[in-house]
């Protein structure tokens, strides 16, 4: 099958986003043609002066459609789309020169309908960007699930990095209105159907993730709220792992507490924990401020994953709600 690639981008008020994202699609080295679709999604700061400006050197498409969400809006921009296979970017990423060169000899080596690929960090990114970016794909606190376990065969893609075929899409018919969670929700739907996905490490983007602390908490909390609803929606995927980042918060807690009583055992683990975070963030990133904002983001990521578990947990278990109308944040309509 020969394999004409669209690349579908939504964006929400992010011109200097797409700015980057498309001056690095005009520095890709590869004679592979593609096209790229830039949705707005409702913006009230538009894209389409910077989307102009490339006219000239991208073929490109640009829409504009009313707020209704990122996963709506790749499903606008996939079925407008002229090629066979969509790859689909989120406006914060920005493209190595050889990402289009890498993801087509995986697909002409091992094809797959879907695949996902891992993010990582320039040089250039700020401290907090790096120490994000750290703690959301390492294996010591993610365990790998954005990409970095390159013996995953059965790996769910996330849409800020994901490839999908025109056939999967059309038999199932994309992403959902639920935010986020909507990539998890399309792979496990694509399970179901007999489709594979699989991770193409090599595939990876610079994820610059334009946040703040604060920001940074609401979107794991809302990581958290959204893992119960899917596995409401989906019981063959239950997991203890969900489980582990609640049970970390609360065991810290925990070990808080029994110091008070003369405990010390259970804080010095995860003291050890934590000292093994730095020495591999200090390893990786080599830079010791880099590396102590990664224990704040840890602590971060825990706190807020477990503390947005437990309330949808207790919410959709023992009180029964209705996600759609219990967390209306979590949704699009």
């Amino acid at each position: 099958m020969h394999i004409n690639y669209s690349f579908i981008i939504p964006v929400y008020n992010r011109p200097e986003e797409i700015q980057e994202l498309l001056e690095s699609f005009v520095r890709l080295r590869t004679d592979i043609k593609f096209e790229v679709v830039i949705v707005e999604d409702g913006s009230t700061v538009s894209s389409k002066a910077i989307v102009d400006n490339f006219m000239d050197t991208l073929e490109i498409s640009y829409f504009y459609k009313k707020n209704s969400g990122p996963g709506d809006s790749r499903n606008y921009g996939m079925k407008r789309a002229k090629g066979n296979y969509f790859i689909i970017l989120d406006s914060d990423c920005i493209l190595p020169d050889n990402y289009l060169t890498e993801v087509d000899a995986e697909l002409k080596m091992e094809y797959v309908d879907c695949f996902g690929g891992p993010d990582e960090a320039l040089d250039s990114f700020s401290n907090l960007q790096k120490a994000i970016n750290f703690t959301m794909t390492s294996f010591i606190t993610t365990g790998g699930i954005r990409g970095k376990k390159k013996s995953i065969k059965k790996f769910q893609p996330r849409s800020f990095n994901m490839g999908l075929s025109k056939k999967a899409f059309k038999e199932s018919n994309g992403f959902g209105s639920i935010h986020p969670g909507e990539d998890p929700d399309l792979s496990i739907r694509l399970w179901n159907l007999g489709y594979k996905t699989r991770l193409i490490p090599n595939a990876f983007v610079y994820h610059k993730r334009r946040i703040s602390w604060n920001g940074f908490y609401k979107q794991v909390k809302k990581f958290g709220m959204v893992r119960p609803i899917l596995t409401q929606w989906h019981p063959n995927t239950r997991s203890l792992t969900y489980w582990f980042p609640l049970v970390f918060s609360l065991g810290f807690v925990i070990s808080i507490f029994l110091l008070l009583f003369g405990y010390y055992w259970f804080i010095i683990v995860y003291a050890l924990y934590f000292l093994i975070a730095f020495l591999m963030a200090l390893a990786s990133t080599k830079n010791f401020i880099v590396s102590i904002y990664s224990l704040i983001a840890i602590g971060i990521q825990f706190f807020g994953y477990g503390f947005g578990f437990l309330n949808s947990t207790i919410a959709l278990i023992l009180l029964g709600r209705d996600p759609r109308t219990h967390f209306p944040e979590l949704f699009y309509k």
